[in-house]
């Protein structure tokens, strides 16, 4: 399960509207890399039928089958601050987590071998 805060749930209502593409969702997934040793990594992309999707007001998460185990039971919330502007993902089975909100260390409890 993943939670969007309002706040993510506007922008992203006014990023599909911005970009002409109803039928999209924020894809999130996870890579090697980042400060803490993975990365979040999002952008607007068409839904898989294996993903896994979380969806309010209008709105679609979708995450792959690979990087669901790094990101299963993570809030999605955006914000616009001193960090700059942008999607943010509080994920609570992180060991450490990096100040831009898009890098982590996975917890023990967390799948091996994304991308």
């Amino acid at each position: 399960m993943l939670t969007l805060t309002d706040s993510a749930v506007k922008h992203l209502q006014n990023l599909l509207r911005e970009n002409d593409a109803p039928g999209k969702a924020l894809r999130i997934y996870v890579e090697k890399g980042g400060c803490a040793g993975m990365s979040y990594e999002m952008k607007l992309d068409e839904p898989a039928a294996d993903d896994f999707s979380e969806g309010r007001d209008g709105v679609k998460v979708v995450v792959d089958p690979a990087s669901l185990p790094y990101v299963e039971g993570s809030t999605i919330d955006y914000s616009d601050d001193l960090a700059g502007a942008g999607f943010r993902i509080v994920n609570p089975r992180a060991v450490r987590s990096c100040g831009c909100g898009t890098s982590f260390e996975p917890g023990p409890e967390m799948a091996a071998g994304v991308r």
